[in-house]
């Protein structure tokens, strides 16, 4: 949050204690991410562009199946 900017060799990882459908939300996010969710193996489940919210309530990026991880990098 509050970013203008991420190096184009970073990015955040999220690990969950338990698989589940986390969903993710841009407010306060300035920058457009590309978020890609793993299973338990390191299995892609899922991608998404998000882009910074600019409505209140901010929508949120949802999916389907069971991510263990979550990345956001650059969109």
């Amino acid at each position: 949050m509050h970013r203008d900017s991420l190096p184009q060799d970073a990015g955040m990882l999220f690990v969950f204690d338990m698989p589940g459908s986390y969903g993710f939300w841009m407010k306060n996010t300035l920058i457009p991410l590309d978020i890609i969710r793993l299973d338990q193996n390191f299995v892609v489940i899922d991608t998404a562009t998000m882009t910074p919210c600019i409505t209140d309530p901010c929508p949120s990026y949802n999916h389907s199946g069971l991510a263990t991880y979550a990345l956001e990098i650059n969109a």
